[in-house]
């Protein structure tokens, strides 16, 4: 018996499976590659809300565990995934930068804002109004991240491909058996794909759709992050990555011409060169209305568990919920009622 089957590798689903084994836990993790939100993210980790100039939820302590979390990774599986780098706002008025003045006085987001603004030219972005810079900013690089944890599992047996089939699930108090696996939890971590999930499809997870750009700009002279409207992210050989859209319609994964304007007319309102689009992409990514995870564990069985809802913060939030639902399941240490799928009162009918 095993003590975690863990379902999806996604950005929850990997970092469920790293806590659980930094404590000594056995896993299995089984993933049939139908959600790639967390494959083609940006993966930028920022404790600002730059629309409204408000802090990210727990912000500090999420960025402390996160920190600790991906530089133990990058030991493991011997590679760079956290790149930082600064955030620059662009600021398009004189009242957007008294904005920033006013959001930098307060005590929670002092230490993320510099009082400092930057007028520094870059080639290919008109900025007259300057920037604002965002402190203990960076990106990780989600593809390599999920590719070579990935690679860890398999190597180490602790990973099969295949659809989950939920009939198949039969749950005990002991446990669970799937098909010949033993566990004595299980943890869904499907992303989107939780609407087939009859132990959780009542919770409120509404897919956002996002789609985003690899483009190549010569001309455009970056090494900093900027985020405006949309964010521009460079990756070397003149490369950058722009995104994203939001789509609360389309829950497909495909990229559509409405979301290839509207990413373009963007870009031009940002840059003044000219850029080639390298590629374009899209995924469903797992939010809730109330902008929290779902974490927990079902009101008829504790031995089924979830990890879900990381939206559009899926780096920074990661860590902090695996571990969250980790010492919930294993500590009884009370999950914070903000992520507790209990704060929805709709029953499932598992």
């Amino acid at each position: 018996m095993i003590d975690y089957l863990i379902i999806g590798s996604g950005l929850a689903g990997i970092s469920f499976a790293e806590v659980a084994l930094r404590n000594d836990k056995s896993i299995l993790v089984l993933d049939n590659n139908s959600q790639n939100s967390s494959r083609i993210a940006g993966g930028l980790y920022n404790p600002v809300i730059l629309k409204r100039f408000s802090e990210v939820w727990q912000a500090q302590e999420q960025l402390v565990l996160m920190n600790e979390f991906y530089a133990l990774l990058e030991k493991k599986l011997e590679c760079t995934v956290d790149f930082k780098r600064p955030i620059l706002r662009k600021f398009f008025s004189v009242e957007e930068q008294n904005n920033w003045f006013i959001a930098s006085d307060k005590i929670n987001l002092s230490p993320f804002l510099s009082t400092k603004l930057i007028f520094e030219k870059f080639s290919g972005i008109d900025s007259p109004f300057g920037y604002g810079e965002v402190l203990q900013t960076g990106y990780v690089d989600t593809a390599l991240l999920l590719r070579k944890y990935r690679d860890y599992l398999i190597h180490n047996k602790m990973f099969q491909e295949e659809s989950f089939d939920y009939e198949a699930l039969q749950v005990d108090s002991n446990g669970i058996r799937y098909k010949d696996i033993q566990a004595k939890h299980i943890v869904f971590a499907e992303g989107f794909g939780m609407h087939g999930n009859p132990y959780f499809k009542h919770l409120p997870l509404d897919g956002t759709k996002g789609e985003l750009f690899v483009i190549r700009a010569p001309n455009l002279r970056l090494d900093v992050i900027v985020n405006t409207s949309v964010f521009i992210l460079p990756l070397g050989n003149d490369l950058f990555k722009v995104g994203a859209t939001y789509n609360w319609k389309d829950k497909t994964d495909l990229p559509t011409p409405e979301g290839k304007t509207e990413l373009v007319e963007r870009i031009k309102e940002i840059i003044t060169c000219d850029f080639e689009i390298v590629a374009h992409f899209a995924g469903v990514r797992p939010t809730v209305k109330d902008r929290r995870p779902l974490v927990g564990t079902h009101q008829n069985y504790n031995s089924v568990h979830i990890l879900n809802g990381l939206g559009t913060r899926g780096v920074m939030l990661g860590p902090a919920m695996a571990k969250a639902l980790f010492d919930t399941i294993e500590n009884k240490i009370p999950l914070d009622t903000v992520i507790d799928i209990n704060r929805f009162v709709s029953k499932g009918k598992k």
